[in-house]
């Protein structure tokens, strides 16, 4: 078989590749398209038949109606401060804590992590109970301290983190430092925090986003309903069988930004720092 033939057999396999990625975009950017059809119209335009599936003129408007229904600004900071405060000790708990599992023997070791990777698979709606009686012995309930609490020590985290640092960090780099005098603490902040940027870029979007997102628990301990997340808030904009679905939709846009800047930020790090890693590789 020549060249030339084995080209023309892969154009139709690359063809048919290409046509499932496109179609796989449209469909996962169709949902971001319909929200800001429905935020930039009215809910009559949206309950056309069919219906408008053109952006509008009352994008204004409906942002106008959301700040006067709730305080949007004054929950975006809340959830600003929890999101920021539990990315920043997650990635510090969970990276001390993956360091530790994938470097260093200790008795009990494989018990431990066997029991995070259990923790890993339980429902996440089965800590909302003893979290809230934990809270309320030391005084929480009603804080944004009890949001960061539970959040700190991510199962998923340290699984994602302990596997990133026991393949990507040399044993040989450690001993060496070893042999310089570097402690623990050392080793961590000068050699393993550098050496797994890509992976602590994608913990940071991941925290972020899940702090972010997070309503259950906010909706639980946060009792007084003008301090709240702006989740929370969002979900008072619901009212009955009259909800203005173009301003819901006008809210949820606006609560995207923030995200959207985020990923934007560590995204760039995260792609940055694996194809550092692919050049030094190959």
């Amino acid at each position: 078989m020549t060249a030339t033939t084995t080209r023309r057999s892969r154009r139709p396999r690359g063809l048919t590749t290409h046509v499932v990625l496109v179609l796989a975009v449209l469909i996962s950017v169709f949902p971001f398209v319909w929200t800001i059809v429905m935020a930039t119209n009215t809910t009559q335009d949206i309950y056309k038949s069919p219906p408008k599936m053109t952006p509008g003129s009352h994008l204004l408007e409906n942002i106008r109606h959301v700040l006067d229904t709730i305080d949007f600004f004054g929950s975006m900071l809340n959830t600003l401060v929890v999101a920021t405060v539990t990315t920043v000790l997650v990635l510090f708990i969970d990276s001390l804590a993956a360091f530790t599992f994938a470097k260093f023997d200790f008795p009990g070791r494989r018990v431990l992590f066997a029991t995070l990777l259990g923790f890993m698979m339980l429902p996440l709606q089965l800590a909302v109970l003893p979290q809230f009686i934990l809270m309320g012995h030391i005084g929480w309930v009603g804080t944004l301290k009890a949001l960061v609490l539970p959040s700190l020590a991510n199962a998923f985290g340290i699984f994602w983190l302990r596997q990133y640092i026991e393949n990507g960090v040399p044993d040989e780099l450690l001993d060496a430092a070893r042999i310089d005098g570097a402690g623990f603490f050392r080793q961590y902040w000068s050699i393993v925090l550098p050496m797994i940027r890509p992976a602590l870029s994608f913990l940071a979007i991941y925290a972020f986003v899940n702090a972010w997102n997070d309503y259950i628990w906010p909706l639980v301990v946060l009792t007084d309903p003008t301090h709240v997340t702006l989740q929370v808030a969002l979900a008072q904009l619901h009212v009955g069988h009259t909800t203005d679905y173009s301003m819901v939709m006008a809210g949820v846009l606006l609560a995207a930004v923030p995200l959207v800047l985020v990923f934007t930020v560590f995204a760039r790090g995260f792609i940055a720092g694996a194809t550092e890693g692919a050049v030094q590789g190959s």
